[in-house]
């Protein structure tokens, strides 16, 4: 296989994982972008950069040490007994988060399709099941497979958004609401939203980088998934900006640009939604099974299964209320192993200067 089909496969995977948690349903979007209004491209193109760099970082890392889970790369970060702390830390919000996005999936189905919500989120699971008895190559296969489609779907949800569109994005900036961001700081929240997408990624980012046949692959491919998340945010902040006033007063706003290019795709798009829930459930679960177990083992299957059914039972708490709540605690998280990250990538350009 060509490098560059390597390094393809490496940045669908990225992406694959990243935008469940990140935008998928557009509540995560709206709140940490769109309703700051113009300033939401500002933020929108901040997050990207951001994204771009600490992903390549995360993989380097990863391809260096060769590793088999984020306790690695988390001690080499913080030392032994603060990367400890921050592992077990880390573990507990990787689950925390995929709880969300099973949720998260369950709420899709309910306002796509009336379906009761219970149902969408055992889909999920047993999906996530079957997957992560897999081996990794063809997890990161499947992971991957979506977002060509991903692209080209919001694409079309874009233009025709901002084609039909009643009002200028002035005009509709004027509706955003800025209280109901996170911390009504459009560049913190950037950066909080770029510690979110790194949180989602650092553990599978970290195995995807050990994984990758070649050093470059992992950086490249890396930048390039970033380049990708820039790009989709970008855009989706510009379609949610044209619908604000109607995206504000429901948990999936995506769905209301969706249905505007037609009804059959907004039920198509929710189906999207699900398969972009499913990939980051599945990135989560498989770190933070591969932090405790081996993923060839019998553990790992047993703890797999037990994990699941406790997912499950804590999906009963509205998906909304575990966003607001989750999300913001997660990107500090990620902020905090981004910064670390910066503060190594700066303290090796100085040694090699200094050598």
């Amino acid at each position: 296989m060509s490098q560059m089909r390597e390094i393809a496969k490496f940045a669908f995977a990225y992406t694959g994982v990243v935008v469940g948690a990140g935008f998928s349903t557009g509540q995560e979007i709206i709140q940490f972008f769109t309703n700051y209004g113009m300033y939401s491209f500002y933020g929108a193109i901040l997050s990207g950069l951001l994204v771009m760099f600490i992903g390549r970082q995360t993989a380097k890392i990863g391809s260096i040490y060769h590793v088999d889970s984020h306790e690695v790369p988390l001690n080499k970060l913080f030392g032994k007994t603060i990367g400890t702390i921050i592992d077990y830390t880390f573990s507990f919000f990787m689950y925390g988060l995929a709880v969300i996005m099973i949720a998260g999936s369950g709420a899709n189905l309910n306002e796509g399709f009336g379906v009761p919500a219970t149902v969408g989120s055992i889909i999920t699971i047993m999906l996530v099941f079957i997957t992560l008895l897999m081996d990794f190559d063809k997890i990161m296969r499947v992971l991957g497979a979506v977002t060509p489609i991903l692209i080209i779907i919001v694409l079309i949800m874009t233009v025709t958004n901002i084609v039909t569109a009643d009002t200028s994005f002035s005009e509709a900036a004027s509706h955003a609401d800025i209280s109901k961001t996170p911390n009504e700081i459009w560049w913190f929240d950037a950066v909080v939203y770029m510690g979110l997408t790194m949180g989602v990624s650092f553990s599978f980012l970290t195995i995807m980088g050990s994984d990758a046949d070649k050093y470059e692959i992992a950086k490249k491919g890396s930048i390039a998934g970033g380049l990708i998340v820039l790009i989709l945010i970008v855009l989706m902040n510009a379609s949610l900006l044209t619908v604000i006033v109607d995206a504000n007063q429901v948990s999936i706003p995506s769905l209301v640009m969706a249905n505007n290019v037609h009804p059959i795709f907004g039920s198509l798009y929710s189906v999207l939604i699900i398969a972009l829930i499913y990939n980051t459930v599945v990135g989560l679960m498989y770190g933070f099974l591969a932090r405790f177990t081996n993923p060839k083992s019998r553990n790992y299957k047993i703890m797999l299964v037990i994990s699941l059914i406790v997912a499950y039972i804590f999906t009963f708490v509205g998906f909304v209320e575990l966003v607001n709540t989750f999300y913001p605690i997660f990107g500090y998280l990620g902020v905090i192993l981004g910064i670390a990250l910066a503060i190594l990538w700066v303290r090796k350009k100085t040694q090699r200067k200094l050598n």
